[in-house]
C-alpha cells in the first residue's frame, strides 16, 4: 500500500525576520500538514522568503533574469500540489515585494493549482486586501483560490476565531489536494486554455516565425506556443477524445 505525498509550498511576503507574516504563513501550513496526516498522507514543505529573493526578483522585472535562486522556486511553485501566498500589507495593499514576485511569473505556472491566501497588517482597516486585490491577482494566473481568506492584524493574533478560520482554510486547501484537481485539468483540459506567446521563456522550437500570421502578431491569431509547464503527451479534453490536432491556432494572446 502506498501513501501519497503532496507538496506544499508556503510564499511568505514578509520583509523582517522574524515577522507576523511568516508567523502566519507556518501556522497556516502547520495546520494543512496536521489534515494531512490525520487523513492517513504525508506532505513536505517548502518555504519561499521573498527578502531572500529580493535582487533576483528586481532583476527579473528589469532584465527578464533569472536568477539561480529564484529559478528554484519557480520550479518548486512548478511542481507545487497546494500554495499559501501569505503577503504584508503596505499602503493598503500587499507589498510591492510579494506582487513582484508573482508578476515575473510565467501565465501558465499555476494554472488550477489550489491557494490560501492570507495578509497581515497593523490594523483590521486592511482586511478587504486579500480579497480585493489578492484574490484578482490569482485569478488572472488561473489559480483556484480558497473560499477562505485569512487576514490577521495586531489584535487578531490572541482572537481563537482565527484558528477557526485557518483551519477552515486548511480543510479546504487539503480536499483539494486529494481529488487532484490541479493535475487533472492539467492532463486533460490544458488546451482549453490560452497560453501567450513567449510563456516558454523564448525557447521555444515548434512555431514558425516566418509566417504571414506571425507577422501580424499584433492584431492577429497565433499559434498557441508550447508552454513547460503543459502535460506530456496529447492533449485530452475532459470526454478523453484526442484533439491533438484540433487546438493548434488561438486567439490573441492573453488569459480566459
Amino acid at each position: 500500500m502506498t501513501t501519497d505525498t503532496y507538496r506544499l509550498v508556503v510564499v511568505s511576503g514578509g520583509a523582517s525576520a522574524p515577522s507576523s507574516t511568516r508567523m502566519l504563513a507556518d501556522r497556516i501550513a502547520s495546520r494543512v500538514s496536521g489534515l494531512v496526516r490525520e487523513r492517513g498522507a504525508e506532505v513536505t514543505t517548502r518555504v519561499i522568503e521573498l527578502r531572500e529573493l529580493a535582487n533576483e526578483i528586481t532583476a527579473a522585472l528589469v532584465s527578464q533574469f533569472s536568477g539561480p535562486r529564484l529559478q528554484q522556486a519557480v520550479a518548486a511553485l512548478g511542481e507545487a500540489d497546494g500554495i499559501i501566498a501569505c503577503a504584508p500589507v503596505y499602503k493598503a495593499g500587499p507589498s510591492g515585494l510579494f506582487t513582484s514576485f508573482f508578476h515575473v511569473l510565467d501565465n501558465d505556472l499555476i494554472i488550477a493549482k489550489p491557494v490560501i491566501l492570507a495578509a497581515t497588517a497593523g490594523t483590521a482597516r486592511h482586511a478587504l486586501v486579500v480579497d480585493e486585490q489578492m484574490r484578482s491577482l490569482f485569478a488572472f494566473l488561473r489559480a483556484l483560490t480558497m473560499p477562505t481568506s485569512l487576514f490577521a492584524s495586531t489584535e487578531d493574533w490572541g482572537d481563537p476565531t482565527l484558528n477557526q478560520r485557518i483551519d477552515r482554510a486548511a480543510f479546504e486547501l487539503v480536499l483539494l489536494m486529494e481529488c487532484g484537481f490541479a493535475r487533472k485539468v492539467r492532463a486533460e483540459s490544458w488546451r482549453s486554455y490560452q497560453h501567450e506567446f513567449g510563456s516558454a521563456g523564448g525557447t521555444e522550437t515548434e512555431i514558425d516565425l516566418d509566417t504571414d500570421l506571425m507577422r501580424l502578431a499584433a492584431g492577429g491569431g497565433a499559434p498557441r506556443p508550447p508552454s513547460p509547464w503543459a502535460p506530456s503527451g496529447p492533449p485530452r479534453t475532459p470526454d478523453g477524445a484526442d484533439r491533438s490536432g484540433a487546438d493548434g491556432v488561438s486567439g490573441p494572446s492573453g488569459t480566459e
